[in-house]
């Protein structure tokens, strides 16, 4: 009788178990999802030190910035210092930059996304986020790999059509637990890889484990890197929109 009972019990954990893991189950535009909500929140503030490598010269810029949702953003150069002060927006669909030596707000056309961010390895359309992976892109789960020892989703992304973005195609690795974007591969239009992008050095800031060193690495320009190392980010903070604006442009350090 006391095997039987335990029999039954067996069948009625393994049976809830089964359909724990099929709700738990999530899409492909799920996962994205979660994984952009974990890096950006409701609203956040960062404070970053950017290293660009060349064969020959190195180069470190240091901002700030803050965000709020996908339509906003404000990055602050603190240094060096023949580049502190300049300041770069992006207010829905326009994006701004004024620099102060000059005394002139300049509009960043849509031609210039694809150009290299203060001469890094980002394009203005990485770091104004121009355009979203939650919205701009087709989600499709195309396998599960181990990177780096954690177990990820597999993450195709495609252009949805009539979308304004830069890539042809983008590979996410997204740690299955955690949502944490740990390897990105970026692609032209014609399928050619152009740069990949890696999380390491994992921290909890604001109650939240994100990567802190973030590489991109050109696939065709050996010696050639950049570095982005996270020394403070607070999440959901209060950053009402007008806060986003060419006058505080002006005002903001």
């Amino acid at each position: 009788m006391k095997q039987k009972t335990f029999f039954i019990i067996l069948l009625i954990f393994g049976f809830n178990s089964i359909k724990i893991i099929a709700q738990e189950k999530l899409s492909a535009d799920e996962i994205v999802q979660k994984a952009d909500e974990l890096i950006r929140g409701k609203t956040n503030s960062q404070i970053i030190e950017m290293e660009i490598i060349r064969p020959t010269w190195k180069r470190t810029i240091g901002i700030k910035s803050w965000g709020r949702g996908l339509d906003y953003l404000m990055a602050y150069i603190t240094s060096p210092a023949q580049d502190k002060g300049q300041v770069f927006l992006k207010l829905k669909t326009e994006m701004w930059n004024y620099i102060p030596a000059i005394g002139r707000m300049i509009k960043i056309p849509a031609s210039m996304l694809s150009q290299g961010w203060m001469g890094s390895d980002y394009t203005n359309d990485d770091i104004l986020k121009e355009s979203s992976i939650v919205v701009d892109y087709n989600h499709k789960l195309i396998d599960e790999e181990t990177v780096n020892g954690y177990k990820t989703y597999k993450i195709e992304m495609t252009p949805k059509e009539n979308a304004a973005v830069v890539w042809g195609k983008i590979i996410m690795w997204i740690i299955e637990d955690d949502f944490i974007q740990i390897k990105t591969e970026f692609y032209d239009d014609d399928n050619d890889l152009i740069k990949s992008q890696f999380g390491y050095d994992f921290k909890n800031m604001d109650g939240r484990l994100i990567p802190t060193r973030i590489e991109i690495i050109p696939a065709n320009d050996e010696g050639k890197k950049t570095v982005m190392y996270i020394k403070d980010m607070k999440f959901n903070i209060d950053l009402p929109s007008t806060f986003f604006s060419q006058q505080n442009m002006k005002r903001v350090h």
